[in-house]
Parts: C-alpha cells; sequence; structure tokens
C-alpha cells in the first residue's frame, strides 16, 4: 500500500500567476510608452530638452487642440467622425474678432455668445445625422464648408485683436514650479479633460456613448437612449470646438478666415494615436491627451535639432498613424472569435 501511494503520489507546484495586460489596454499603453521613449531620446541628445518648461509647452502650444481633440474623442467612441471642428474654430475667432474689434462688443458677452452658436451648430448636424440617418461624413464636411464660409462672409482679411482682455489673458502665466509657468489656455485644456473623463466613465451619458459605438443595434435593444445620445456627442463637439477656437483667439490674438486648416485631422490623429479604435466603443481621454502631447513632442524634437523640415513632422505623424491603425487592426482581430 505504501508502494502504490509513493508512486503515485506527486509533489504540489504551487500555480503560476500570470498578470498579462488587458488588450484594451495594449493601444493606450503604447501610446504612453512611445511618448516616454521620445521625451528619454530628446534629453539624451539635447540639451536643456529635460526641464519642466519645455513639457508645459507641450501643452500651452497645444491647449486648443486638446479641447477639440476631447470633443473628437467623444464623436469617434460613438462610432462618428466631425470633419468641421477646424473650421468652427476658425468661425468663432472671426466671430470674437468681429464683434469686439469691429463693433465694440463687450468680451463678457462675446465668450458666451460664440460658445452658444459652436454648440448650436453642434447640436444641428448630430440632429442631422440622427433623425435622418445620414452619414457624419457627410454632413460634418457640409458643416466645414458652410463654417468656413460664414469666416469670409464677415471678413477676408485678418482682424486683429487689440482688446485689453484678449491681450492680458494671452500674455497671463500661472507659476508652477521655480521657472515654469503655465498659460490660462492650457489650464482650461486640463480642466476640460478632467470633466471629460468624469464624464466618460462616471455618467450614464458616457456609458451610452461606449454603448452605442461597440454597437447601436444592441445599444438600441437594450433600451439605451440612443438618438439623445448621437445628438449629444455633436453637440458637445461643437462646444468644444468653439471653446478651442476662444483659446486659439487667446493664443493668436486675431481672428482669420485661414486659422486651424487642417485642425479637424491634427485632431482625429490625436484620438487615433491615443488609442481610441476608429470603429468605436473603446479609448479613453488620458490617451487622447498622449496623443497630442505625441504630436507636440514630435515637432519639438525636430526645432531642436535644427536641420530637419518641420514637413518632417507630418511624415513621423503619419508613419504613426499607419503604425497605431495596424496596432487598431490586431487588437480587434483578437477580439473578434472570427479574428
Amino acid at each position: 500500500m505504501s508502494t502504490v501511494l509513493s508512486q503515485t503520489a506527486q509533489p504540489i507546484s504551487p500555480p503560476r500567476v500570470a498578470v498579462p495586460i488587458n488588450p484594451k489596454y495594449v493601444p493606450l499603453v503604447a501610446t504612453i510608452s512611445l511618448f516616454m521613449a521620445m521625451a528619454t531620446l530628446g534629453s539624451v541628445f539635447y540639451d536643456g530638452f529635460f526641464s519642466l518648461q519645455v513639457f508645459l509647452n507641450l501643452l500651452i502650444d497645444n491647449a486648443f487642440l486638446v479641447i477639440v481633440a476631447v470633443g473628437m474623442t467623444f464623436v469617434v467612441l460613438s462610432g462618428g467622425i466631425d470633419l468641421s471642428v477646424g473650421s468652427v474654430i476658425a468661425f468663432t475667432t472671426m466671430v470674437s474678432a468681429s464683434l469686439v474689434e469691429n463693433h465694440g462688443w463687450s468680451p463678457a458677452l462675446v465668450i458666451p455668445l460664440v460658445l452658444l452658436m459652436g454648440t448650436a451648430f453642434g447640436a444641428f448636424m448630430g440632429f442631422l445625422i440622427e433623425r435622418f440617418r445620414l452619414q457624419p461624413f457627410i454632413v460634418t464636411l457640409a458643416g466645414m464648408f458652410l463654417a468656413r464660409g460664414l469666416c469670409y462672409l464677415i471678413s477676408i482679411d485678418s482682424i486683429s485683436m487689440t482688446n485689453e482682455f484678449y491681450s492680458k489673458v494671452s500674455q497671463m502665466r500661472l507659476p508652477v514650479w521655480g521657472d515654469a509657468s503655465i498659460s490660462i489656455g492650457a489650464v482650461i485644456a486640463l480642466v476640460v479633460l478632467v470633466v471629460a473623463v468624469f464624464l466618460a466613465h462616471c455618467t450614464p451619458f458616457g456609458r451610452n456613448v461606449y454603448a452605442v459605438g461597440g454597437s447601436e443595434h444592441s445599444a438600441m435593444l437594450m433600451g439605451l437612449p440612443v438618438r439623445s445620445t448621437l445628438i449629444g456627442v455633436y453637440t458637445l463637439s461643437g462646444f468644444c470646438s468653439a471653446l478651442a477656437g476662444v483659446v486659439f483667439t487667446f493664443y493668436m490674438l486675431s481672428g482669420y478666415g485661414l486659422h486651424a486648416v487642417g485642425m479637424e485631422l491634427d485632431a482625429i490623429a490625436a484620438v487615433v494615436i491615443g488609442g481610441t479604435l476608429l470603429t468605436g466603443g473603446s479609448g479613453y481621454m488620458v490617451g487622447t491627451l498622449f496623443g497630442v502631447l505625441m504630436l507636440g513632442i514630435i515637432q519639438t524634437l525636430i526645432s531642436f535639432d535644427g536641420s530637419l523640415s518641420s514637413w518632417w513632422t507630418r511624415i513621423v505623424v503619419g508613419a504613426l498613424l499607419f503604425l497605431f491603425c495596424l496596432l487598431q487592426r490586431l487588437f480587434t482581430a483578437r477580439k473578434s472569435p472570427h479574428g
């Protein structure tokens, strides 16, 4: 009996505990890791690169892009797209400059007005998309042409902003640590990001956006308010575009119909590089922030180098977009039971 037991008994080894990264976090981890690698590379090769002010400048110079990319993230999460954001920014700067400089309006009236206009513009596009089941690409493309055309009805020339309020806000800096400081526009961008994170992950609206982006048909069968959610994301995008236009006005101190040309593509690039799936239903606001910072650090590295053309920024961003699109394809293929 003892011989049999000795032959059959095997030592029990402790189970192996594997803690793999959740696949849904892979794009976000890839974005943050790549940003850290670029920051390390710049710190090694260029003197003065590794400083708090250099990294704060990434946020200062791209504050308006952070705001508009946050609105774009909600739209992409729902499975849509918004091509009108750059034109809404330009229209906001033109209306602000015209009313303040040419008609003597107070900024206290102009800023709420342009925010309301941008919100209403986004809500109108969202209504058309939802009510008539139109393609978001076509509706927002029409919105892009409409808003850009309205700029030239106001003026074909640039309108300089000499108002004391805009000048003070443009030059104001808030101390952070030592000699480092941050602009009012960057503070606004961070506040928008925090609110967006709360809205996306801690409210029924945010959960509905993810559900609609994952499967609109399933969301309808679950009884979720698909109609109001779709209109809501474009309304929110319109508001963020107008707010980005206000911050852009502080940054440029002018209104011009050619402001923010192509910024809708920069926003989409930041969202994709930040790890949000273009098919909707998966993504994070923090990833969008790092997507914007990625665009900024590429441009900063090229500026520190000094020997490369600024067009290399576009080339590198294009290569990154290809890389992250392939990563997204791999991610969705692994999620699919038939992938």
